[in-house]
């Protein structure tokens, strides 16, 4: 178990370009960013109606949002929904859910939700041992796991639920890449038992991560109280339009998910070449350890090329997709020089 010193602070993410450019000041731009794990092939944008910027959100568009959230995830009714702007402000509302105790974990994993459950007042560690789960009032699963893809059978987790439950817990599954994950793995379905809530996030799979829309799911209780917490008008008008539109086109999703899984292969296959093995990972980002992993993140950084490393993990990398075929070539050029640099450099040790 690892206690997790310091959880409050604000930890670094992917996706800054920012820091991007101090890091590599005489990199070629525009970067390729594949440091997050956002869809690059967004959901078509399309000409929003004049009163999604003019007016206050109806209260009957952000129900009918609801019923499209709740067909899209499987959610037994509206009513065991809630929407808010972004999974991100969820966190420590769902962590204050139960008065501050034990918070568990299952780690290494996504750092925001140690720093939510610290923040809601909890003692907060990360565990490696799902079972050890059990001896938290709070445990939180990312399913699939990022950056390694690791995946709970859903049978294992109804019956942590079902434990922690029996003493007033609670189990919180952030399902922010189930869109391309194992579907029948997916909590939403049971989240009518209570002591679960599930974490569903719009922007990665639909690529539209700037307009700030996430979901909780959960039993109606445990839904009115989140809700009440936002008060009205919690989802922006923009944002209500994209979910209503993009959560019930189901086609769009299909071929989508058919579209990352070639690019993911074909990732594969370019990192292949380069001797670089993919040890896990989703559709939408490819989970790379290699003991040059900080040489490997500095010289595609220098080409422009931004992957995600973890300071804590000096031997991990995480790989999103590139979009256009420019982004693809850039990528293989790269790598390509890298790894002749790198054998040479093994030659000259020998």
């Amino acid at each position: 178990m690892k206690l997790l010193a310091g959880a409050t602070a604000a930890v670094d993410h992917g996706g800054s370009l920012g820091r991007a450019r101090a890091l590599f000041p005489r990199a070629p731009q525009p970067f390729v960013d594949l440091s997050t794990g956002i869809n690059p092939h967004s959901y078509p944008l399309f000409e929003l109606p004049a009163t999604a910027l003019s007016r206050l959100p109806e209260a009957a568009r952000a129900h009918e949002l609801a019923e499209v959230a709740a067909h899209a995830y499987g959610a037994p009714s509206p009513a065991n929904v809630v929407s808010a702007p972004g999974t991100q402000i969820l966190l420590p509302r769902v962590a204050s859910l139960i008065a501050p105790g034990k918070a568990l974990v299952l780690g290494p994993t996504y750092a925001e939700h140690a720093r939510a459950a610290a923040i809601a007042g909890h003692a907060v560690s990360e565990v490696d041992d799902f079972e050890a789960l059990a001896d938290a009032d709070l445990a939180i699963v990312v399913n699939p796991n990022n950056p390694d893809g690791r995946v709970v059978a859903r049978e294992k987790l109804l019956y942590m639920a079902e434990r922690l439950r029996a003493k007033g817990g609670l189990l919180v599954v952030d399902e922010a890449f189930m869109d391309v994950g194992p579907r029948r793995e997916s909590l939403t379905g049971d989240v009518g038992q209570g002591g679960i809530v599930v974490l569903r996030s719009f922007g990665k799979f639909f690529g539209l991560a700037g307009l700030r829309l996430g979901f909780a799911l959960s039993d109606a209780r445990t839904v009115e109280r989140l809700e009440t917490q936002f008060g009205p008008w919690a989802v922006a008008g923009p944002a209500l339009e994209y979910g209503i539109r993009a959560l019930a086109d189901i086609a769009w999703q299909d071929e989508m998910r058919a579209s990352l899984s070639a690019a993911a292969a074909r990732l594969d296959a370019l990192l292949a070449r380069s001797d670089v093995a993919v040890a896990g990972g989703t559709t939408l980002y490819r989970y790379l350890h290699l003991p040059d992993a900080g040489g490997l993140f500095a010289a595609l950084g220098e080409r422009g090329i931004l992957l995600r490393h973890f300071a804590d993990r000096p031997h991990v990398l995480r790989a999103g997709l590139p979009g256009i075929e420019e982004e693809w070539q850039r990528l293989q050029s790269a790598l390509a020089e890298w790894a002749v640099r790198r054998d040479d450099q093994a030659k000259e040790a020998m």
